[in-house]
């Protein structure tokens, strides 16, 4: 969508907001011996509290309310029974839908004491989003976000996740256009001011190929590579974006 009214900004930003406080809220609970389903009902509580929605059970039926992946599952992890364990990754993924407007973001958290090769991969991703917000101004092309984060993530020895992607977002979760995370030409159209999007890199410490699970859902590293993925959802101006789930 294109936010064209300061009424649909300050929507937006509410709905961020949300997303950012979930996001924190989770992050101080990431321990070793902690379930999945525990992470996610902090979470829950924190949507609870302000009316907000699971944009993911919304749209799509998710069986959870937040997304939470760890290790070689890149994205769309169901929160279950599982335990984390010192030197996982664990991807905290929210989606929150707030009187009709959608916001969504993500971070990876090292479990206990972060093995380097775990540690390493987490800052490569936090990298590529902040150079791929860099270049995601108005009148850029759409492919020049995915050439920032191509190009940081190679820099750094790693590897782009190329069918997993960011997205136009608003009224919906998955709105027009598809942002890749990779440098696609044909994506010349330029960036328009208003517009709102996540930019999402989720890479990989293997190849980058993914494959989907028996779920229906998670989809893992195709080799079982460790997977990182954070995300934001911006809006775009003519010099730096906003970032309305920071």
């Amino acid at each position: 969508m294109s936010a064209d009214t300061e009424e649909e900004l300050e929507t937006l930003r509410a709905a961020g907001r949300v997303v950012a406080q979930a996001l924190r809220a989770m992050r101080r609970q990431v321990r070793a011996g902690v379930t999945t389903a525990e992470l996610d009902d902090v979470g829950a509580r924190v949507f609870r509290r302000a009316g907000a929605r699971s944009g993911p059970q919304l749209d799509y039926g998710f069986p959870g309310v937040n997304c939470i992946s760890v290790n070689d599952e890149a994205v769309h992890g169901i929160p279950g029974r599982r335990r984390l364990r010192d030197g996982n990754l664990v991807k905290l993924d929210v989606t929150a839908e707030l009187d009709g407007f959608y916001a969504d973001a993500c971070i990876s958290v090292p479990v206990g004491r972060a093995r380097p090769g775990t540690a390493a991969l987490a800052e490569t991703a936090r990298t590529a989003l902040a150079e791929a917000m860099r270049a995601a101004r108005a009148g850029a092309p759409l492919n020049a976000i995915g050439a920032a984060v191509e190009e940081s993530v190679a820099r750094r020895g790693h590897a782009v996740c190329t069918d997993l992607m960011g997205h136009g977002i608003g009224r919906r979760i998955h709105e027009p256009p598809h942002v890749p995370n990779h440098y696609v030409p044909q994506l010349s159209q330029p960036l328009t001011e208003g517009l709102v999007l996540t930019i999402e890199p989720i890479i990989s410490a293997g190849s980058g190929a993914v494959r989907e699970t028996g779920d229906g859902w998670t989809v893992r590293t195709a080799d079982g590579a460790l997977s990182a993925h954070v995300e934001h959802t911006i809006v775009i101006t003519q010099g730096a974006p906003i970032v309305l789930t920071a």
